[in-house]
């Protein structure tokens, strides 16, 4: 059953990104509704041009269109970058592979780097299909905007967590930023119930935000229910969610909600999303954020080594490569 997107808040970030200290007070009091209560908020006045969304959007439809054998020619490597072709992914507990493609990039860095020589999983050089010139560049100015709107999102967030608005600045000096963008070919109506274009899972990381087109299969688990809600495209927004490391950062106040994918629209579907995640090292412990150390319910971890240990479970690239 779904009912509407109505419960999912709306957040206007233009205040935020121009510094105003009242803007951000009411972006934090805001999302912290939203994160506590749902888990997923719209945002307004991000800060990604149009024109930036529009073009790195067509460049993706132009890749997913060609042909597999020219896909598999920058076939996901071992930083985690390139394509991913249909059947690569089954999340936990889920019993089919996701009925998606999707290619992945993230901070470019060199072979040489000192993360890269320090061992650091999913850092590394990105990887472009040189069939298709266009697509680097198109990819690589939406990355740069998108990084910029998750660090204006996060002096909301510690607004909302009632800390230092800066908080997170040291923590995400290189960042663990990664972005898809997503293909999704249609579903027909009388699939397995058990087949999805995305499972219902949770993120793994803080902070995810999504650019969606207008086909729409978005849905997000109503809290203390069995009802799936509809996250559809609002125009000139973004789908913001709480990932699980941001909810065990902040001790749990704040909601890492299941959402899923469903394409029966009967068009094929495209999205970006980005994890915007904190350096490799950077100390996820919830007394930083105001818990009292006997009240913390979690222990410190290395933001990376979260997530990587989620990506090694879901993505099928990473089971076989481990010993």
């Amino acid at each position: 059953m779904t009912t509407s997107a109505m419960t999912i808040p709306l957040v206007d970030m233009q205040g935020v990104r121009e510094g105003d200290p009242d803007s951000l007070a009411r972006a934090g009091e805001a999302i912290h509704n939203a994160c506590t209560q749902v888990g997923f908020f719209y945002i307004i006045n991000h800060g990604l041009s149009q024109a930036v969304i529009d073009d790195a959007m067509q460049a993706a439809q132009r890749f997913f269109a060609e042909p597999l054998e020219r896909k598999a020619q920058v076939a996901v490597n071992k930083h985690h970058r390139g394509f991913h072709r249909r059947g690569g992914a089954t999340m936990y507990q889920a019993t089919r592979p996701d009925e998606k493609e999707f290619y992945g990039f993230g901070l470019d860095l060199a072979e040489d780097d000192p993360s890269v020589l320090a061992g650091e999983a999913l850092r590394g050089p990105n990887q472009w299909p040189d069939f298709m010139p266009e697509f680097q560049p198109a990819m690589d100015r939406y990355f740069v905007e998108v990084g910029r709107c998750g660090a204006d999102l996060l002096r909301a967030i510690a607004m909302s967590l009632d800390i230092d608005p800066e908080f997170f600045a040291d923590k995400y000096t290189k960042p663990l930023q990664r972005t898809q963008a997503v293909y999704y070919p249609v579903q027909s109506d009388d699939r397995p119930a058990d087949q999805f274009g995305v499972a219902p899972h949770t993120d793994y990381g803080c902070v995810t935000l999504l650019y969606q087109d207008a086909v729409g299969g978005l849905q997000v688990r109503e809290l203390g229910s069995e009802r799936w809600i509809d996250a559809p495209f609002i125009e000139g927004s973004l789908v913001v969610n709480v990932g699980d490391l941001l909810a065990r950062w902040s001790n749990d106040r704040f909601r890492s909600t299941l959402h899923r994918v469903i394409n029966t629209s009967g068009r094929e579907r495209y999205s970006i999303a980005t994890f915007y995640d904190p350096t490799y090292a950077a100390l996820v412990d919830p007394v930083d954020l105001g818990v009292a150390a006997d009240e913390a319910i979690y222990p410190p971890v290395a933001a990376g080594d979260y997530i990587l240990g989620r990506i090694d479970a879901s993505m099928s690239y990473r089971k076989s490569a481990a010993p």
